[in-house]
C-alpha cells in the first residue's frame, strides 16, 4: 500500500509504502526529476533524480516512510550538487556525518514523520538562487529563449541545470513532458491528443519516449496504475 501527502514544506512531499502481500515482487520507479530520503528497516536510503525507470524491492517485506523533493529542492537538503546522484541510490551515511544521521535516526525511531519532515524543514526553508527551470520549461520555452531571458549563456545554463536538477535543460524538458504524459493518459486522455497538447511531434514520437524513459508503453503504464481512470471503480 503507498500513500502520499502534503508534507507542510514547500518542494516536499511525504511518502509511506506498507507491504500488503496482494502483489509479489519489486516495482518499476519512473523518472520524475525528483530526490527522496527514505527510511528503511536498517537506516536511510537517497534517490537521486533519474534519467530511465529504476527498479526496486525495497517495500518487498517492509514499511517504509520517506520525504520527496521537488526538481531543484534535493540538492539545498542533502549538500550535494544533483549531478552527483543521477540514476544512482546511495545511503545517506555516503553524504552527511555519522553524527548527523545518528541524530537522524534516533528522532526517527519513535517518529519517522516528524522526524523527516522537521529535517527537510529546517534545510529547504533557505532562498535559492537558482530559477525554478522546471516551471520554466513546462510552460513551453525553449531552452535558447530561458537562457538568454536570464543572461545566461547557453553553457552556463546547461552547468547550473545539471548541478540543480541532475539534468542539462533538454534532459530536464523532456523528463517533465514525460510526467505530464504519463498523468494525462492516466487521466483517460487520448494518447493522439496527449502526443499534441504535450508538444511531441506524433504519437510515434510519444511511444518513443515513453518506451526510452520507462521500459514499457504508454498503454502499459496506464493499465498497471490502480489510479488510472480506466481502472477506477464506478460505484
Amino acid at each position: 500500500m503507498y500513500r502520499e501527502q502534503p508534507s507542510g514544506v514547500p518542494g516536499v512531499m511525504l511518502w509511506r509504502s506498507a507491504p500488503t502481500g496482494a502483489r509479489p515482487g519489486g516495482t518499476h520507479v519512473l523518472p520524475d526529476g525528483c530526490m527522496d530520503l527514505i527510511r528503511h528497516a536498517d537506516g536511510f536510503l537517497v534517490a537521486g533524480p533519474d534519467t530511465r525507470s529504476q527498479y526496486s524491492d525495497l517495500a518487498t517485506g517492509q514499511s517504509l516512510t520517506a520525504v520527496r523533493f521537488a526538481p531543484g529542492v534535493g540538492p539545498r537538503f542533502f549538500g550535494i550538487d544533483a549531478c552527483e546522484l543521477t540514476d544512482r541510490r546511495v545511503p545517506l551515511d555516503d553524504l552527511w556525518p555519522s553524527r548527523r544521521v545518528r541524530a537522524l535516526a534516533g528522532r526517527a525511531e519513535h517518529d519517522p514523520v516528524g522526524a523527516l519532515v522537521d529535517a527537510a524543514r529546517a534545510t529547504t526553508h533557505e532562498q535559492d538562487p537558482m530559477p525554478d527551470l522546471a516551471r520554466a520549461l513546462s510552460s513551453g520555452r525553449s531552452v535558447s529563449e530561458l537562457a538568454s531571458a536570464l543572461g545566461w549563456s547557453d553553457r552556463t545554463l546547461r552547468r547550473r541545470s545539471t548541478r540543480a536538477y541532475g539534468y542539462g535543460p533538454k534532459m530536464l524538458s523532456r523528463v517533465l513532458r514525460f510526467r505530464r504524459a504519463v498523468a494525462r493518459a492516466r487521466a483517460g486522455d487520448a494518447f493522439a491528443r496527449i502526443a499534441a497538447d504535450c508538444g511531441y511531434s506524433d504519437q510515434a514520437h510519444l511511444a518513443r519516449e515513453v518506451r526510452m524513459f520507462s521500459g514499457a508503453t504508454l498503454g502499459a503504464l496506464v493499465r498497471g496504475h490502480p489510479g488510472s481512470a480506466e481502472n477506477r471503480s464506478t460505484a
